[in-house]
């Protein structure tokens, strides 16, 4: 069976972040992805984590009020980048992160193309027991973010062919981008070693939008790989009171994908 991940950034957030990874645990989740998780020291977030599993962390953003979101594709931004990088993997070899996701950061064109692919390569160097992520971020969204397109995406990872890099399946963003996440996952599926899920046509409780996320569980269980299915959205009400989704697909309700 899948293991489900519970966003500590999006969900269970009427509580101070620290109090969060109780929650989750309490709920059912498996364990826990938090996106940002600098603002606190690496032993206050081991001891709220209380031994629940790290299924990802994000390299640190910059400044994010002021439009900041990642540097690994940033031209001329390559020691800030690294900086964050290292800072990241040190947090996940403490933590036990199963995942890092490297964020690109706000840039366009060839020169931050080669730049992102020789940060990519040079992260993987410097860490080679860490599995990285990268993620295709719609521009609605995240407007100017450079890694915006899943066949983009696709085309870097193939080309430089790291095998502890794959790639970060966000049903959401995967709609917004292209409009069928079902083709998305389709053409990508053997790319992919993280997910995240959100409902649609609002990115609250997951379900709707015609994807089959039983079918996705089940075909998971099929393969046995280890990839986390991440719940990222925004709770319509308070996060404990709707978590049907949580139970339905750990019992495989395919009403849930409906």
């Amino acid at each position: 069976m899948p293991l489900f991940a519970a966003n500590l950034t999006m969900l269970f957030t009427e509580v101070p972040s620290l109090q969060r990874p109780e929650l989750a645990a309490q709920a059912g989740f498996d364990g826990a992805e938090i996106l940002f998780p600098y603002e606190h020291a690496a032993s206050e977030w081991d001891k709220a984590l209380a031994g629940l599993p790290l299924a990802l962390i994000n390299t640190p953003p910059g400044d994010w009020a002021a439009g900041d979101r990642g540097f690994a594709a940033i031209p001329g931004e390559e020691r800030r980048f690294r900086d964050g990088f290292l800072r990241a993997a040190e947090l996940a070899a403490r933590l036990g992160a199963a995942r890092i996701h490297v964020m690109a950061g706000v840039a366009k064109g060839p020169v931050a193309e080669q730049t992102y692919r020789e940060n990519l390569a040079w992260a993987c160097t410097q860490a080679p027991e860490q599995k990285l992520t990268i993620e295709p971020i719609n521009p609605d969204d995240m407007p100017g973010y450079f890694l915006n397109d899943f066949d983009q995406a696709a085309r870097i990872l193939d080309d430089l062919a790291q095998p502890q890099i794959g790639l970060q399946f966000d049903l959401w963003h995967a709609a917004r981008i292209h409009g069928q996440a079902t083709a998305v996952w389709a053409a990508h599926r053997a790319r992919v070693s993280h997910v995240q899920i959100a409902g649609f046509p609002q990115r609250n409780e997951p379900g709707g939008g015609g994807f089959d996320l039983p079918g996705l569980c089940a075909e998971l269980d099929a393969t046995g790989d280890d990839i986390w299915i991440a719940a990222e959205y925004r709770p319509a009400r308070a996060t404990v009171h709707g978590l049907m989704w949580l139970q339905a697909l750990k019992g495989r309700n395919r009403l849930i994908g409906a």
